[in-house]
């Protein structure tokens, strides 16, 4: 599958950029451009995600096989590979099966352990029924997620970006929603290898989230071997819009000093 992407910074080394569950390439775009005065950043969609094409198949190898192969027709080169959340989980896959593509690995408040959640089939299941053929405005389906889900401002706002008009003027999603319904809970999921990523690692949790717990130090560290574990203050689980400055400053100093190039 050809992924949609968007880039910034034209030379140095080159950096990938995987976004989260129900997000896009945009949603990472402001903080790539603090990064773009040193390494040229590629910011794709994932699959049933944003520009990208949708698809019936959803799971973390056929992602990762997507990856790979926007890695070797754009970038040309192996990089490093920055992922949040559902992206950390692409990225650790795409590292463990085909680390040559890879310079370093960069796993943003995301450990490869399988999560017990509801609030995301939730989510799914109150966008679907949003009439999107009827509505007048962004602002009825934002109270229809208020009404429904009780969520913060911040978060509506993450989940309406995915709400577009279409070239008839008509609302759609451009987040495939059945495919995360029917595949959920691959998502979710655990992610596991015979094989480790002997290369340098980076898990950078959040000092608000709980994405990432002391207990999940023995699975991190038995995949990645070669892994720093940092906690970003002051950061929940949207690190880079929460920390931006820590955030940005823990990646440098690790590209510093594993010479990401």
């Amino acid at each position: 599958m050809q992924l949609f992407y968007r880039e910034t910074g034209s030379g140095g080394p080159a950096v990938l950029i995987l976004h989260g569950l129900f997000g896009m390439s945009d949603n990472w775009m402001t903080f790539a451009k603090r990064l773009a005065t040193d390494y040229h950043v590629y910011l794709p969609d994932l699959r049933n995600h944003g520009r990208s094409p949708h698809s019936e198949e959803m799971n973390y190898n056929v992602m990762a096989g997507d990856v790979a192969r926007f890695i070797r027709d754009t970038i040309g080169r192996a990089c490093s590979v920055v992922g949040h959340s559902m992206g950390g989980k692409v990225a650790m896959k795409l590292a463990l099966e085909e680390a040559e593509l890879i310079d370093s690995m960069v796993s943003v408040d995301i450990a490869p352990k399988r999560y017990h959640t509801s609030q995301f089939a939730r989510f799914i299941d109150v966008m679907r029924a949003i009439p999107t053929e009827t509505l007048n405005n962004r602002g009825e389906a934002e109270r229809i997620l208020q009404e429904q889900l009780m969520l913060p401002a911040a978060t509506r706002q993450f989940l309406l970006k995915n709400l577009y008009r279409d070239e008839n003027n008509q609302f759609k999603w451009r987040v495939n929603l059945t495919a995360l319904h029917n595949h959920l809970d691959a998502l979710l999921g655990g992610i596991d290898s015979d094989t480790r990523f002997e290369k340098p690692a980076l898990f950078a949790r959040g000092s608000l989230s709980l994405y990432i717990t002391e207990k999940d130090t023995p699975l991190i560290h038995r995949l990645f071997p070669n892994t720093v574990i940092e906690t970003v203050p002051g950061a929940n689980h949207w690190v880079h819009a929460t920390a931006p400055d820590a955030l940005e400053k823990i990646l440098r100093s690790f590209w510093t000093r594993h010479s990401c190039k």
